[in-house]
């Protein structure tokens, strides 16, 4: 953890106080966005847990940069490591999960108190979606787009022959009683010096903002995704090739397949592919390798851009996180006067995190078991697709999402709609909102391509409990925030605060989920303050610990055209990059992540006779 500096210790004591009267989101913007500062900075200070082995001399020793093989110094690592050239195997793959929470708070319940109460009887009865909410200020592609961020970022292996037993409520109709979860993987790598720590977790990702998702986190899948020529990652006729030993698309993290992920790792293995003819153009001298290791770090920081400027602000529509994401970037000096000068000052606050010196503000970069928690987003998903034509509207198909997961997506990608529908139906669709009564049915009872049938919404809660953290309200009290003393104080909802309360009868007892779900958000936002916290403090670190944004942000790393490429592009040029059919969809749309513009419709008789048809 970090030591704040008496300014911050002063701003975070002022806000501190503040915040006991008004929260952070209903103060006028200026001291809002210094009242996100203190914030981050008390995170900073109080939330960065270590949990690696203590005094471990097994660590790869660190070298200095002018010693590091060309390789490690110059490009991302296919595992993450030598980020960090220090430590090499900070954020590596295969290295444990950190916690944002104390380590003494981070202890699992014994198998009595996991199952209290019961974690299928929550799936049914205050997350189950009901009727259908969506989430009305942005499109389904927003939902694609976090599940292809979070397969970059964290991956859980699980156990093949151990189960965690969920007894089944009486007449609840499950195939097996009990129901049986698959035990997270255990780590391995504790010794005897860990036993005073709490259980720990592997990251089989590399915890670096590398899109591993698409170039993998091991130098066996990323051989597999490339073509070796030109620096280019491997495609077939414009799409990805078939994975021969899963069934599904050939790519860096393929699990949870389904449609939306597909349209994501083509559309950036075509970047990436695009990147690479820019810079054989400009820099001809580059090797292979060279193409390769240079266009992975332009557009896995094309990749962070576009999360922190746009699909962040997207889904958090508050004028303060707006700045304060943009800030992240750019700085309060902004985009405008950072294109014409650059940088105007050392600090991130003024001129952004990019270009800034690496800072891991007192604790080894690590993403966190709780960073994994806030973000299950699966009420997003709707029930089903409806695939719509670019060119007018109509209705072409509307497919449950059973029929676009898993091995059946490659059949739709490469079904008898044009991939720019596709594309057109994810930016006019809404996804589904994230609060109670809201978890799509069909992942209720899902199976996967190995047999396993699973509750996901019943995973989701067992899984929190089985790995540590926190119910909801001693998480609010680890992040510096007011614990509800009543349901009717947790939820705004007085039919919700009723059901939680004849399911818990303990406030104390809510899960994070459920509790996150039902708490009512801030105005604009698509989640809770709770899980914001987390991404207050998360977001700039993600980014402030990497020495590929930081200090290795230059041109040496990037080269001038690669800068410029992060610089000038954004999701909406990226999509018309590929597809510029999609044109009249995106002309004037703000943000690629809320919901475009509807294509007119055809004619008045020619639209009755399609209706007619439909109908039939």
């Amino acid at each position: 953890m970090s030591k704040p500096s008496t300014f911050e210790r002063a701003l975070i004591g002022i806000y501190t106080r503040v915040n006991r009267r008004t929260p952070w989101h209903k103060l006028p913007f200026l001291f809002g966005l210094f009242n996100l500062i203190a914030l981050r900075d008390q995170l900073r200070a109080e939330n960065l847990i270590d949990t690696r082995t203590p005094g471990d001399t097994g660590r790869t020793p660190g070298v200095a940069l002018a010693d590091a093989p060309d390789a490690e110094r110059r490009f991302r690592t296919p595992d993450g490591s030598y980020n960090d050239l220090s430590d090499p195997d900070m954020g590596r793959a295969g290295t444990r999960f950190a916690r944002n929470v104390p380590l003494a708070n981070a202890r699992p319940a014994d198998m009595p108190g996991l199952m209290e109460p019961n974690p299928r009887l929550v799936s049914q009865k205050l997350m189950r979606r009901g009727e259908f909410t969506p989430a009305t200020s942005i499109n389904l592609l927003a939902a694609s787009w976090i599940q292809f961020q979070t397969h970059d970022w964290f991956a859980h292996g699980r156990e093949e022959n151990e189960n965690i037993e969920i007894p089944l409520p009486e007449g609840d109709g499950w195939f097996e009683d009990p129901m049986r979860i698959p035990r997270t993987r255990q780590d391995g790598t504790r010794v005897d010096a860990d036993r005073d720590i709490p259980p720990t977790y592997i990251n089989s990702q590399s915890h670096w903002w590398d899109a591993s998702s698409i170039y993998g986190s091991s130098a066996a899948k990323q051989k597999a995704v490339r073509s070796f020529v030109d620096g280019k990652l491997v495609l077939k006729d414009g799409t990805l090739p078939l994975d021969p030993r899963s069934g599904v698309a050939l790519t860096g993290f393929s699990e949870n397949w389904w449609v939306g992920l597909g349209m994501l790792h083509t559309l950036f293995t075509l970047e990436h592919n695009a990147i690479c003819d820019r810079l054989k153009q400009d820099y001809p001298h580059l090797t292979e390798d060279e193409l390769f290791g240079t266009a992975q770090l332009i557009n896995s920081a094309l990749l962070a851009k576009i999360h922190t400027v746009e699909w962040t602000p997207a889904i958090i529509a508050h004028p303060v996180l707006k700045v304060a994401m943009r800030a992240n970037w750019w700085g309060l000096a902004e985009e405008k006067l950072h294109r014409r000068f650059g940088r105007i000052s050392k600090s991130d606050v003024i001129s952004g995190i990019p270009g800034s010196p690496h800072n891991h503000h007192g604790a080894p970069y690590q993403l966190t078991e709780e960073f994994s928690a806030v973000y299950r987003l699966h009420p997003l998903l709707p029930e089903q697709l409806d695939v719509r034509s670019l060119e007018d509207d109509s209705l072409l198909d509307s497919m449950e999402f059973q029929e676009i997961i898993l091995l059946n997506a490659q059949r739709v990608l490469e079904g008898p709609q044009s991939i720019q529908d596709l594309w057109y139906s994810f930016g006019v669709q809404n996804p589904g909102a994230v609060q109670l009564h809201n978890f799509p049915r069909w992942m209720q009872d899902l199976t996967l391509p190995d047999g396993v049938r699973l509750d996901l919404a019943a995973l989701d809660i067992a899984r929190d409990r089985e790995r540590g953290v926190p119910r909801y309200n001693e998480f609010r009290r680890r992040l510096h925030l007011k614990p509800a003393a009543t349901f009717a104080e947790l939820t705004d909802n007085p039919v919700w605060a009723k059901e939680l309360e004849e399911v818990y009868g303990d406030v104390e007892k809510v899960d994070l989920q459920v509790g996150m779900h039902a708490e009512t958000p801030p105005e604009g936002f698509g989640f809770s303050d709770t899980a914001f916290r987390v991404f207050i403090l998360m977001a700039s670190r993600r980014l402030k610990s990497d020495r590929f944004i930081t200090e290795c942000y230059t041109e040496e790393y990037y080269t001038k055209s690669g800068l410029q490429w992060v610089a000038d592009n954004t999701m909406k040029t990226v999509l018309l990059r590929h597809f510029p059919q999609l044109g009249s969809a995106l002309e004037g749309v703000p943000n690629a992540f809320v919901p475009w513009n509807v294509a007119a419709p055809r004619t008045a008789p020619a639209a009755a006779t399609a209706a007619v048809a439909q109908k039939k």
